[in-house]
């Protein structure tokens, strides 16, 4: 792996400590703060998303509660195939053994170890920290402090100003060369000793030399509520110049058959003949179907109702375009407006505008100033020309949470 450290043959493995209650956090039906949800996606899958993403890494493990299979693979999606999920203890010190274990077989170089709620971490702290490791020494990424200290008695009475020259508040990943601070670890299991507050301070306990590096005022670690809505609305203003529109098109045609009607936009029309299909032929609907199927890459009309499967038979394609929105909104997604251009020569549209226009407001949930009904004819050409069918184009867009992909 070329360009990690000075002696870049070197292996890097991560473990993510994500095995917490969270109960400072308090309660939220998405389950432990590491799962709920800020700029659209789990805090956990942001963190993720750093290590997962840095070509400095091998090999990363997430350690998780023995309840959170379900919550994992949701949160992460695609990605759970591309770490290893191992269960954790019923502490920090002890969930971060078992992660640092499920890499013995590996036996990597180096090892970072990170809280799974600090989701800001920045590729170029990840790489301040690997570089600065060495065979024999760990890294720890710092702030010095800035505020003035106090210390105080069990009275709440101020006893002494604290200097603060030299103080530093730790962050992670905190990174050690592998098999030091696993010794470290089984050292302090061995022996009981289960109040260490951070790895470091295993690390110096056990002799491991430590140096510190310039951290980053962005790698927040998320502990309480304020911290997770905070983090939301900083990623959600972040997305925002850059949100997630997306436009889908559909395209579909019928054509005549001996009738005395046809239903467009969901309107039934009188005419001399009819549509031919396997539901009501609804051309317009089934163009819009398609259109907003394809802003979530979810096939199409076919695909959901195929017309060889019998209970279609002259079903109300507001059926298929319901459907489809209810997908829609399933991911998130807010329909921002619909357009349909109808090509044909005969029925006449435009008396059936309103009509139309108030049904598809009801099937898609929006108001009519966002839908566009069109209609035009094909200059007497082809085969809407000579009146055999009706073709329909439609476009959809509809904005989802979250931003564009960099």
């Amino acid at each position: 792996m070329a360009g990690k450290t000075e002696n870049k043959q070197a292996r890097v493995a991560a473990v993510i400590v994500a095995a917490g209650r969270g109960e400072r956090a308090g309660q939220s039906v998405e389950g432990p703060k590491q799962y709920r949800k800020i700029g659209g996606e789990a805090v956990l899958a942001h963190t993720l998303h750093a290590f997962l993403e840095c070509p400095l890494i091998d090999d990363v493990i997430v350690v998780i509660h023995k309840e959170d299979d379900a919550l994992f693979t949701q949160a992460l999606g695609d990605r759970a195939g591309r770490v290893v999920a191992v269960t954790g203890g019923p502490t920090r010190q002890e969930s971060t053994r078992l992660g640092l274990l499920a890499l013995k077989d590996i036996s990597p170089d180096h090892v970072l170890i990170h809280d799974g709620v600090r989701p800001f971490i920045s590729a170029d702290l990840l790489e301040r920290v690997v570089f600065n490791l060495t065979p024999h020494i760990g890294v720890l990424p710092v702030l010095a402090v800035s505020d003035t200290l106090k210390a105080a008695g069990n009275d709440a009475m101020v006893s002494a100003t604290v200097p603060r020259a030299g103080l530093y508040a730790a962050q992670t990943p905190q990174a050690f060369p592998f098999l030091p601070i696993l010794a470290a670890h089984d050292a302090a299991f061995a022996v009981g000793r289960s109040d260490f507050t951070d790895d470091s301070a295993i690390a110096e306990w056990h002799g491991l030399p430590v140096r510190i590096v310039e951290g980053s005022a962005d790698n927040t670690k998320l502990t309480w509520a304020k911290d997770i809505e905070m983090a939301d609305e900083r990623l959600t203003k972040q997305h925002s110049a850059f949100p997630d529109v997306r436009t889908g098109n559909g395209y579909d045609v019928h054509a005549f058959e001996p009738g005395n009607g046809v239903t467009l936009a969901g309107v039934l029309i009188a005419h001399d003949r009819k549509l031919s299909g396997h539901s009501d032929a609804d051309v317009a609907l089934h163009a819009l179907t398609d259109a907003l199927l394809a802003t979530r890459g979810a096939g199409d009309i076919g695909t959901h109702f195929p017309p060889s499967d019998p209970q279609w038979k002259g079903a109300a394609s507001h059926i298929f375009v319901e459907h489809a929105v209810k997908i829609v909104r399933e991911a998130g997604g807010r329909i921002a407006n619909a357009d349909i251009t109808l090509i044909c020569e005969a029925p006449k549209v435009g008396p059936h505008r309103e009509a139309m226009t108030a049904a598809l407001s009801t099937m898609l949930g929006i108001s009519p100033d966002r839908i566009s009904i069109k209609a035009t004819t094909n200059e007497k050409l082809g085969f809407i020309g000579r009146q055999e069918g009706i073709a329909a184009i439609a476009t959809a867009s509809v904005v989802y949470p979250g931003g564009l992909p960099e």
